[in-house]
């Protein structure tokens, strides 16, 4: 069995020894202070898309729609809007209540991003977006079709 020695750490005394406690306390203290805002700044930073995405994307026109459904597919378009928030993401389509929920960039190639959308009821769904520019992007809706929006 080993013997345990009992050891005390003292602190330096005199002037000079509490003078260099608190300089050290103080030092640390200065540290962490200036490490939480820098923490905190890589945290809210999130992925680039992420970044790239935020804000307010309205529909502007539709891509690859049959003639007889052009114009309807046209407004629908219209009245669509994204509001991207951190990761929050609401959805906006005409005669519907505005759908919101929280997003993730689950794939990015080149200039395809795939989204996975967290609904509140713990529904995941996909969304797939085609970025063309900093203010232009597509809805890829399948089929070759899609709705170009353009941030507002």
């Amino acid at each position: 069995m080993l013997a345990h020695a009992s050891h005390s750490v003292s602190r330096p005394s005199g002037p000079l020894g509490a003078r260099a406690d608190r300089s050290s306390r103080r030092w640390t203290a200065s540290l962490l202070l200036l490490s939480v805002p820098f923490a905190l700044s890589l945290v809210g930073c999130g992925h680039p898309t992420q970044r790239a995405l935020q804000g307010r994307w309205l529909g502007d026109s539709v891509e690859n729609f049959d003639d007889e459904v052009s114009a309807a597919a046209m407004g629908w378009a219209k009245g669509t809007s994204f509001e991207f928030a951190g990761s929050t993401l609401t959805v906006a389509i005409p005669a519907e209540e505005p759908r919101t929920g929280t997003y993730r960039v689950e794939a990015l190639e080149e200039r395809t991003v795939r989204l996975a959308v967290l609904d509140p009821a713990g529904e995941t769904s996909e969304l797939v977006l085609l970025l063309d520019d900093e203010a232009s992007l597509r809805w890829v809706l399948g089929g070759g079709r899609s709705i170009v929006m353009r941030r507002q």
